[in-house]
């Protein structure tokens, strides 16, 4: 087959896309011991067999339930399988009913129960159900009455972030456990038809987009005290968590104006388009490098940049907050950022003989080596956005 950049443009350029990069990914992820390996080399070499990750165990799950929607294979409900039975058996403390964040050669290397993590449990359950994997409902009833139990604060209205392997809650709370959260809330509630998920993940919106975004001028702050008010040093100067960066994320503006859309079409109200629209339009302000083009990691409360590193995930996540709010709208602005950013991520990120997304680039789109810069962790964005576009397309008139 000859290397060459599958169109991101059209329904069946993206479907061949998917095609693609699920090719690579399977079956060479799927561990013979259990679980997924979750990293690659552009040669397709594991790195590091030994470990896995909640986050790369939940979201390997996600992205063969999103082929699986869109392909039908029986092989990909296998593999799902293969997951949630890792996920539940090893992965998941009997005891405590948490999950361990990482597993070394099948046993706990850190037991802290992650309100991050969780979401993707409840998301990757919910995915698997849409798939066809009926056995996993009642999965979802216990993470909601897990999270009840040990991370909801009704006084707030949001979900705490952290608890050690015994539940003791830390002090950190933080915008990005709930935007996820609300993202698996509404997944569960389409795939189950039970309203309650709905509410709550319209509950988290309105309490992030508006009253916690209205501490920072009318966008999300990622980092939050005990209390929820901002913790504006948290992570300051410290590049090296990938899950609690500091700055204004462009990335996380753009995926909560794709979830307020999501609701909207579920329970409409005037105040989420604006909300969604609003938040697009800072992003794309702040975060639009227009010398190089792309979208920057993150930039500070004035708008300066900050972070002008451009990862995968915030193009691909742009993309579909700009499908989605087309479809809605029909303001043909966002047609144009969808098209731009197709453009450019077909230039700079997609592999041409993979059609995988490489995870990062320099802020003048330079290459960074990385021993193996395909991973599943990252490639949940590009099956889950893909997956967006690709239902938007759907619905609107041929």
């Amino acid at each position: 087959m000859s290397a060459h950049v599958l169109s991101l443009r059209t329904r069946e350029g993206l479907r061949r896309h998917l095609a693609r990069i699920i090719g690579f990914y399977h079956p060479r992820c799927l561990d013979p011991t259990g679980g997924y390996f979750g990293f690659f080399s552009e040669d397709g070499a594991v790195h590091d067999g030994r470990s896995q990750h909640l986050i790369g165990t939940t979201r390997a799950i996600v992205n063969y339930a999103c082929c699986a929607l869109e392909f039908g294979h029986a092989e990909y409900l296998a593999a799902i399988r293969q997951g949630i039975a890792f996920l539940r058996g090893v992965h998941r403390q009997p005891r405590s009913g948490g999950y361990a964040w990482i597993v070394r050669d099948k046993t706990i290397a850190d037991a802290t129960n992650h309100g991050y993590g969780l979401a993707f449990v409840l998301l990757a359950y919910a995915r698997a159900l849409q798939a066809g994997v009926s056995e996993v409902r009642e999965h979802l009833d216990e993470t909601w009455a897990l999270l009840e139990q040990h991370l909801w604060e009704p006084q707030h209205g949001l979900y705490a972030d952290e608890a050690n392997a015994d539940w003791i809650v830390s002090d950190y709370r933080g915008q990005n456990t709930n935007m996820h959260l609300c993202e698996a809330l509404i997944a569960a509630s389409e795939a189950s038809g039970d309203a309650r998920f709905l509410h709550r993940a319209g509950l988290l919106a309105d309490n992030m987009v508006n009253r916690q975004a209205a501490q920072c001028g009318g966008q999300i702050w990622e980092h939050y005290q005990r209390d929820w008010r901002i913790d504006r040093d948290y992570s300051r100067n410290d590049r090296s968590n990938i899950f609690r960066p500091w700055g204004l994320q462009p990335g996380h503006q753009v995926e909560w104006a794709k979830l307020l859309v999501q609701i909207d079409r579920h329970a409409p109200e005037p105040w989420r388009l604006r909300r969604a629209c609003e938040l697009f339009s800072a992003a794309v302000e702040s975060g639009w490098d227009a010398q190089h083009g792309g979208m920057i990691y993150g930039y500070e409360p004035g708008g300066a940049p900050y972070d002008c590193d451009k990862y995968g995930w915030v193009q691909i996540e742009t993309m579909a907050a700009a499908a989605l709010l087309h479809e809605r709208t029909g303001d043909e602005r966002y047609a144009a950022w969808q098209a731009r950013l197709a453009d450019y991520c077909e230039r700079v990120f997609v592999d041409a003989r993979t059609q995988c997304w490489y995870r990062i680039r320099g802020p003048d789109n330079s290459v960074w080596p990385e021993a193996a810069p395909f991973s599943c962790l990252s490639e949940y964005h590009t099956f889950s956005a893909c997956h967006d576009i690709l239902r938007s397309l759907e619905r609107r008139p041929r």
